[in-house]
């Protein structure tokens, strides 16, 4: 009997074969189409019914399963190679589920730090997607800069959920009342803070 998946596989297959829309789309072409069912995913968990989300992440899953009939058509990689891959970085990178390691007492540093290791990186700050929106690319930015214990002051009293959303609308409501565009401001802060993570990262290692 055909899983599911295989049956995806093949559809997948058949409408490139034989749907002049789904053939002439390219990696780049379909950039949009991903970025706003991830949005859609986003929306379903915060405000849909189980039967949106699963449908939602059908989307997503097809965007998945579409890159990569794109990459086999042409001979790159297929949908198996990307399903390998994922799986064999999820046991490589938890030993205390899959080896006999004990459980890390920080998860999220010992991911960061076997992802460092496994790329070669030498900066907290490589890899993180240049396309993140301002304050998910912050968020990024400042856990990599924890979890790798680089020695730049952040501020870390707690504070809850409602008040972080409502701070930062107060932000950009002052901000636009005051002729400031909040974004572009923001950005420019977060180049002073990476800045300030670069040479914090240079410093302990001479």
């Amino acid at each position: 009997m055909t899983s599911e998946l295989e049956r995806l596989r093949q559809v997948m297959a058949e409408l490139r074969a034989k749907c002049p829309w789904d053939a002439e789309q390219t990696h780049r072409s379909l950039l949009n189409h991903l970025i706003e069912e991830a949005c859609e995913v986003v929306d379903a968990v915060e405000t849909g019914s189980d039967a949106e989300l699963a449908e939602e992440l059908g989307d997503v899953l097809l965007q998945v399963y579409f890159h990569s009939q794109i990459a086999t058509d042409e001979g790159r990689f297929t949908i198996d190679d990307v399903a390998r891959g994922i799986s064999d970085k999820l046991v490589r990178r938890h030993p205390h589920v899959f080896s006999d390691e004990d459980v890390p007492a920080d998860m999220w540093e010992s991911w960061e730090k076997r992802k460092q290791a496994e790329k070669g990186r030498t900066s907290s700050l490589e890899g993180i997607a240049e396309s993140l929106s301002v304050i998910a690319r912050a968020h990024k930015v400042v856990s990599r800069s924890r979890s790798h214990a680089v020695a730049v002051e952040l501020p870390s009293e707690p504070i809850d959920e409602e008040s972080v959303g409502r701070e930062i609308i107060a932000l950009v409501a002052r901000a636009q009342a005051s002729g400031i565009d909040a974004d572009a401001a923001a950005r420019r802060a977060l180049r002073e803070l990476e800045g300030r993570i670069t040479e914090a990262e240079v410093q302990g290692g001479s």
